[in-house]
């Protein structure tokens, strides 16, 4: 952050800098997520989830998805700021062959934990309300990942805002743990199954799109974000996951021979 710190100092108006970058980029990477993907699903349509067509439209979600990338940048941008004040716990560590990827698993478990028990309280009678307009796309598609309310996002995105206060992780480590959930997290509400593999399923604790796609579809079901083993510990895997994933295996090894 020496570099920034230098460029914009330390002031509220590097704050709002930070803020407004990280915002840029977390919209280029919707939309870059989102082309994509879409590109891909038309090539291989045998590969789509749910026979039923989406519920939603599409605009309605980038537009909802533009406001709520805005709330989960300044989530990233508290928490990095706190870090560049000094604010924190403990200063981050250094980057290393070492830090990076213990800092990076170590982010995705804590973030993995941190979501599925928040998803666990938007399911309940006092916030589902907020969580509901999410679910209103039971088919989801790639725009639909970040369209919700704003209290939604909170839920998943200020572990951005607090983990650092407790938790030494190099910046760029944080940043890259973002990119890959918001890319896979895009993926994962895409509608189609690219990525089933015996590591997405039983022993492994490994997702596919298939894991959030019947979390869609059934409701009470694959809460988690990354991993599996919260919800195989607590009961909540759709019990024809693994099944279904095979399935997937087989549709992909058909197609080569």
């Amino acid at each position: 952050m020496t570099f920034f710190q230098n460029m914009f100092g330390t002031g509220i108006g590097a704050f709002l800098v930070l803020a407004i970058g990280l915002y840029i980029s977390s919209l280029a990477i919707l939309f870059a997520t989102g082309v994509t993907m879409t590109a891909l699903n038309r090539r291989h349509p045998d590969r789509k989830i749910q026979k039923r067509s989406p519920t939603h439209d599409a605009i309605r979600d980038i537009k909802s998805s533009m406001i709520q990338l805005s709330i989960t940048s300044c989530c990233l941008a508290i928490g990095l700021y706190a870090q560049m004040r000094g604010w924190t716990l403990f200063a981050p560590v250094a980057l290393s062959w070492w830090s990076v990827p213990v800092f990076f698993v170590l982010s995705l478990i804590l973030h993995d934990t941190w979501f599925y028990w928040g998803h666990r309280v938007l399911h309940t009678k006092m916030f589902y309300r907020f969580h509901k307009p999410h679910h209103m796309t039971v088919t989801p598609t790639v725009w639909s990942n970040d369209a919700g309310s704003s209290v939604d996002t909170l839920f998943a995105h200020s572990y951005y805002a607090l983990v650092l206060f407790v938790v030494p992780m190099p910046p760029l480590v944080f940043l890259g743990h973002r990119i890959f959930d918001q890319i896979s997290a895009a993926i994962g509400h895409c509608g189609y199954e690219h990525f089933a593999s015996p590591t997405a399923r039983k022993p492994w604790p490994l997702l596919c799109t298939l894991y959030h796609d019947q979390h869609h579809q059934h409701f009470v079901y694959n809460y988690a974000n990354y991993f599996s083993f919260w919800d195989r510990l607590c009961g909540t895997i759709h019990p024809t996951y693994d099944e279904r994933v095979e399935g997937f295996e087989a549709l992909y090894a058909g197609k080569k021979d």
